[in-house]
């Protein structure tokens, strides 16, 4: 039996060039080897301030970017967590194993609630949410980029203390971190992460993006001014473009900067937008394809959640009877 792998994005903006590469085409790899599990998780775009329309028109478009990326339903499952109660259910069950101290420590909560006068709870609760999630399907894998590594050590932490407390019940997950391309940064200010959720998006490649507004925004990339295409700390522009260009040509950074040896920041970056372009390209096409035919796209959803559901719910039963409750 294939061992199970879960991940899923949030729709509170449109997927970057960063998530492709980091997330969505690794994916697409994996659905052969294992029992792969991925979902929209729309109920963790709740925690920010979100418009009704923007979140469904970007639950769409996500479903769409997964399909135009090489995900299939017939490989994987895809479907939208708010479709499945089972989430939820176990959330509220890991709240009653988890402390406020570890939550509170999580890194991302305190940076989106950093000078904000008031956040929602479910902001300090979505961890736990995620680890619900990640747990729910007895997942041992999960493709995960560095940011989100804390979390996935909570969801390990819980699954550990539960067992411990009640006996066998979650499988301990264990995270997949992509070698090369693990963080895309934003091509205006590389010392931060590309992210589909910046409000300008100047530094920012979007999958659906105009082909000629992608090359024009990586000709604007962020450099240096010694004209030297080597990877450093402190070449974060030049870094950030090597990663990407050896990212989408499956070669090493040292492979990549071995080949524009000799050349200068205006040769580079008009390597890095074609393998950009003709990567997105196809994937352009497929995912206007999907945006027309909206309901296949709810077809495929409802047969995913319709995979899981005994799944999950034989899960939550479980981790209840463990704890007690009457069933």
């Amino acid at each position: 039996m294939k061992e199970v792998l879960f991940s899923g994005a949030k729709p509170t903006g449109r997927l970057t060039l960063g998530n492709y590469i980091g997330a969505v085409g690794n994916w697409t790899a994996m659905q052969d080897k294992y029992n792969s599990i991925f979902c929209i998780a729309d109920l963790h775009s709740l925690t920010v301030k979100i418009e009704p329309k923007e979140l469904t028109d970007n639950s769409y478009a996500i479903m769409s970017t997964y399909l135009a990326c090489g995900l299939t339903p017939e490989k994987s499952t895809l479907y939208y967590q708010s479709q499945l109660s089972a989430h939820t259910e176990l959330c509220w069950l890991l709240n009653c194993v988890a402390s406020m101290g570890e939550t509170s420590r999580m890194t991302a909560y305190k940076e989106k609630a950093h000078n904000k006068n008031s956040v929602s709870v479910a902001l300090f609760d979505y961890p736990i949410l995620m680890a619900a999630d990640i747990l729910l399907f007895g997942t041992k894998y999960v493709p995960i980029g560095e940011d989100q590594r804390q979390h996935l050590e909570l969801a390990r932490d819980l699954a550990i203390r539960f067992n411990n407390k009640y006996g066998e019940t979650f499988v301990v997950p264990e995270g997949i971190y992509p070698k090369v391309g693990a963080k895309i940064c934003n091509l205006q200010n590389p010392t931060k992460k590309m992210s589909k959720s910046d409000e300008d998006t100047s530094g920012s490649i979007l999958i659906e993006d105009d082909l000629d507004l992608i090359r024009q925004k990586i000709k604007r990339a962020v450099t240096d001014s010694d004209n030297q295409i080597k990877a450093s700390e402190e070449k974060t522009g030049v870094t950030n473009l090597l990663t990407i260009y050896s990212a989408l040509s499956k070669i090493t950074i040292k492979e990549a900067e071995k080949h524009f040896e000799g050349k200068n920041y205006g040769a580079l970056k008009n390597e890095v937008a074609d393998i950009v372009v003709a990567t997105l390209k196809p994937v352009q096409e497929k995912f206007n394809y999907y945006m027309n035919h909206k309901e296949e796209i709810r077809e495929i959803a409802q047969q995913g959640v319709e995979k899981v559901r005994a799944i999950a719910n034989a899960k939550v039963i479980e981790v209840k009877k463990k704890m007690g409750l009457i069933f």
